[in-house]
């Protein structure tokens, strides 16, 4: 990643545009189980929403990997970086608690019912900390 002078770049334009897919389908969907569009299927916006969430993550996780790689020794020193890391792992963990309880169930709340309350409260936490990983990995450049 050093040694080019196009591979740092190049990684962090397509880590940005992994973030851009991620945050901008997970918005999609964290604003319907908050409420909005409830004429839509939440099932039908996860079939939609959730292949390019999985896509984007990969994306921006493969070239943080490489971007990290260039700088580890600095990344590992600073502890917004470690924020970043536990703010990720606690969006993975607030995804896998959705999945796993309030969605099983979606069926009961899939359109006209309000979803309740613990999907409301987890599309609320995941909008916060996927924001909260987009400023923690702006602030990286400039700490």
């Amino acid at each position: 990643m050093r040694e080019s002078l196009w591979a740092y770049p190049i990684a962090e334009t397509l880590h940005i545009i992994g973030i851009a897919a991620l945050f901008g389908s997970l918005l999609v969907m964290e604003l319907r189980l908050l409420g909005l569009g409830r004429r839509i299927p939440v099932t039908s916006l996860a079939r939609l929403t959730l292949p390019w969430s999985v896509a984007g993550f990969v994306l921006a996780a493969a070239m943080g990997l490489c971007m990290f790689s260039a700088h580890a020794a600095e990344f590992i020193g600073q502890r917004i970086f470690m924020l970043k890391m536990g703010l990720i792992l606690a969006a993975g963990i607030n995804a896998a608690i959705f999945h796993s309880g309030p969605f099983v169930v979606v069926a009961r709340w899939n359109t006209e019912v309000p979803p309740p309350p613990s999907a409301r409260a987890a599309a609320a936490l995941s909008i916060v900390l996927w924001t909260s990983v987009i400023v923690c990995g702006r602030m990286l450049a400039y700490l």
